[in-house]
């Protein structure tokens, strides 16, 4: 949002009464995870559209009753809205946005706390174990002016505000992302850095001595996905180099990290019916991979995350995929699990999608919950594999993220609507609009509204025992894509 400039000592001050800084933005995934664990673990559910979403609604709903025209105008002026100003990198501290973070949080004592990847799956993890999850990144946007489809461009323009910020950051490295598909709204008006944490910091340190069980475990969440990217920066400590900005051209949906740097006839139709003057696109050649921008896990944190371990007696394991929904299947299966352990029914499924997360409902109303990580088709692809390897459900339900337009590799609503039809007995979208998709704005609000009207009422459970979840681990085998890695010098959790 447009704010007058506030001194970075009244940002921290407010940082340490909960109140987010400015600059990091609200409406991205890692915020949304953030905010929907701390308030579930505050007993509270997580109310889209803040206090009133109805009133909230009602306005969205006349929005996304407009031509679709203005709905992405409006799409595009709303990020510019929420960015800040170029010379917000002077102002952003990495011990602000660290207090923030854990002031969301209840102050007790944990028998673990998750540090890591920012995924959705993990935030039913975390609830189902009744612990905080400290994100390693989190996004700002600065407001800039380009062509979408001239990434030298803009990342010729973003070195200077990225070398400030990182100058007075050194715990951080700057993850520049530009994807002129899936973000094509946004990109031509803000710069995307996403922000890595590389070390602990003493307020994340803090966080875990006070409020960590003595022995208590760290799980270190660290998915491995990566993605062709520019190394801008690097740094170079004991005799290791550390890209500290990088370049990352594209975003994680149906289109490989290739697909973005090959011309083909795909990319030409597609910018020509967007009106670009291009036909394809000229990105900075890549180094090499690296870890995806916005749900990778950059492995310079685990090197401080265990010698931190060290110092204070703490165990870690380390939870390690490939893929960012390959946690979402033991998720899934685990409140199965939990849910016939309690002797609750099994059967209802609720597929959740990119931010659109709600963990208080998912328990209360006995719902098994399944993220997909965005509206493409590999993900719509996955959640339908997961279905062919798993006893049926009778009821599966849906929301989905709309992002204000059809970009390369959408699921179109046929496809959604055809996966949730696998129900023996019924299914339905929850605050889709489906003529509007994907460009119902409003089902950002709606969904909330809606899906409060579901049958079911269950007590909040007490929070699964972490040798509980080892047991379904037990179980599990070798089921799950996911690999539960206990610290060499540690003993099991």
């Amino acid at each position: 949002m447009i704010f007058p400039q506030v001194h970075p000592k009244i940002t921290d001050l407010l940082a340490s009464r909960g109140v987010k800084p400015g600059y990091i933005i609200g409406l991205d995934s890692a915020t949304a995870e953030l905010s929907a664990l701390a308030k579930y673990l505050h007993g509270k559910d997580f109310p889209a559209g803040g206090i009133a979403p109805s009133v909230t609604a009602l306005g969205l709903n006349v929005i996304g009753h407009l031509p679709s025209q203005l709905i992405e105008i409006i799409s595009t002026w709303s990020g510019w809205f929420d960015a800040s100003s170029p010379s917000v990198v002077d102002r952003v501290r990495e011990e602000t946005i660290s207090r923030w973070v854990v002031n969301q949080y209840p102050k007790k004592r944990y028998p673990a706390i998750m540090i890591g990847s920012t995924n959705g799956a993990a935030v039913h993890l975390c609830a189902a174990l009744g612990i905080p999850w400290l994100p390693q990144t989190l996004l700002t946007c600065i407001r800039h002016f380009v062509d979408p489809d001239e990434p030298k461009q803009e990342l010729e323009w973003a070195k200077g505000p990225a070398q400030e910020l990182l100058k007075r950051n050194p715990n951080l490295a700057v993850y520049q992302m530009h994807d002129p598909n899936q973000d094509r709204l946004k990109v031509g008006h803000v710069t995307y850095f996403r922000m890595k944490r590389i070390r602990l910091g003493a307020i994340y340190e803090q966080f875990l001595k006070e409020n960590l069980e003595p022995g208590g475990t760290i799980l270190l969440l660290e998915c491995q996905y990566n993605w062709l990217s520019t190394c801008v920066n690097v740094s170079e400590a004991g005799g290791d180099r550390l890209c500290r900005h990088l370049f990352q051209f594209g975003g994680k949906g149906s289109l490989a990290p290739e697909d973005y740097f090959r011309d083909s006839q795909q990319i030409a139709d597609f910018l020509r019916r967007r009106g670009s003057k291009h036909r394809q696109w000229n990105p900075p050649t890549p180094d090499g991979r690296f870890p995806e921008s916005e749900w990778g896990f950059e492995p310079a944190l685990r090197e401080d995350v265990e010698r931190f371990a060290r110092e204070h007696g703490l165990k870690v394991r380390q939870i390690v995929f490939d893929f960012p929904q390959d946690l979402s299947p033991l998720v899934a299966d685990l409140y199965r699990w939990w849910y016939q352990e309690r002797d609750l029914p099994t059967n209802r499924l609720f597929v959740e999608s990119f931010t659109l997360l709600q963990p208080w409902w998912m328990l209360r109303l006995g719902l098994v919950p399944f993220w997909v990580v965005f509206n493409d088709r590999m993900s719509a692809t996955r959640l339908n594999i997961y279905l062919d390897t798993n006893e049926p459900y009778d009821e599966i339900y849906a929301n989905l993220f709309s992002n204000g337009l059809y970009g390369l590799g959408i699921a179109p609503i046929e496809e959604w609507r055809s996966i949730i039809n696998r129900a023996r007995n019924q299914s339905r979208f929850v605050g889709v609009d489906e003529q509007r998709y994907p460009r119902d704005i409003a089902s950002m609000i709606r969904y909330y509204t809606e899906l409060k009207r579901l049958d079911g009422c269950y007590p909040i459970p007490e929070p699964l025992k972490i040798y509980q979840l080892d047991n379904f681990l037990a179980q599990a085998g070798d089921r799950y894509p996911v690999r539960w890695i206990d610290y060499p010098t540690t003993s099991s959790i």
